[in-house]
């Protein structure tokens, strides 16, 4: 099993016949992804990667069945694209764009309220379920299927936490990146109870950074979660200075709980075992004995 997609998950690119996109979706197609078609407004009719291009999700989503979309659009183009995913009742979208406007963000935001479909990012690698679906920028040699979730707002963070999987000898279910920026769609919550409803997670991994209460959110919830998996977290930030402004658009501290400890207490407080360092994380998972 995995969360979110899988082998049997269809996938439409929009925006596929970029120089990034074909790249990524390449790639994604060598891993076994089943990309069904791109979507490229004016470019309908083509062929593109041996792939049908289509005008509009919507046409796409109808000649092949896709579920879910992986868009390489411009920053200025996501709100259209997201809400193109959503009339087309999609059940994913995922958005690797950046420098997504936060006006725009919380436009989406709107949008979704009232739809099908869920978003991850924007800003994110994406999500990869080793061995079966690859959406997004994850170099996915570096995975591996297992028992292990994650689930980070950091991406390179996520890459670390992946190899700490590996050196304690296990592989992943599923790992979501959320990204970076200050008005995201799927958060912490929205994962971790996705993890927790997955018969092939046995352990979560959960990687914050400082900004936003989406770690304090994601500790409330599993506080008050009936049913619980282990979580080890951890939050990047612990050198970071007080109200400063660091390099991604969701690390702005705000006032509150506003520190890397403030975040690590919230986790703690919640059941959530906290590790210090990135590289603690493979001994904390032994400790399972999964």
């Amino acid at each position: 099993m995995s969360i979110l997609a899988g082998r049997n998950t269809k996938v439409l690119v929009q925006g596929m016949t970029g120089t990034q996109a074909s790249f990524h979706t390449k790639r994604s197609l060598d891993y076994g992804t089943d990309i069904v078609a791109g979507v490229t407004p004016g470019k309908g009719g083509t062929v593109h990667l041996g792939l049908p291009v289509f005008d509009t999700v919507k046409e796409a989503a109808a000649e092949t069945g896709a579920t879910a979309s992986l868009m390489f659009v411009p920053a200025r183009m996501v709100k259209s694209a997201v809400a193109e995913a959503a009339e087309a009742g999609l059940d994913l979208a995922v958005c690797i764009s950046d420098n997504v406007p936060v006006r725009d963000m919380l436009e989406v935001r709107n949008i979704l309220k009232n739809s099908r479909t869920r978003l991850i990012g924007p800003n994110t690698p994406g999500l990869i379920t080793p061995g079966e679906a690859r959406l997004g920028i994850f170099p996915e040699n570096i995975h591996t299927p297992g028992q292990i979730g994650i689930v980070s707002r950091s991406s390179t963070l996520t890459y670390e936490a992946v190899l700490e999987t590996r050196r304690a000898g296990f592989g992943q279910s599923t790992v979501v990146g959320l990204g970076d920026d200050t008005v995201i769609g799927m958060n912490f919550v929205d994962v971790l109870r996705e993890f927790m409803a997955d018969e092939a997670t046995k352990a979560i991994v959960m990687i914050g950074q400082l900004g936003g209460t989406f770690e304090e959110l994601g500790a409330d919830w599993y506080r008050s979660c009936a049913v619980k998996k282990p979580v080890i977290g951890f939050v990047a930030g612990n050198s970071q200075a007080f109200s400063a402004t660091v390099g991604y658009a969701g690390d702005i501290i705000t006032r509150g709980k506003i520190t890397a400890e403030d975040k690590k207490k919230a986790l703690a407080d919640a059941g959530i075992t906290v590790v210090e360092q990135i590289s603690d994380v493979h001994g904390e998972l032994q400790k399972l004995r999964l």
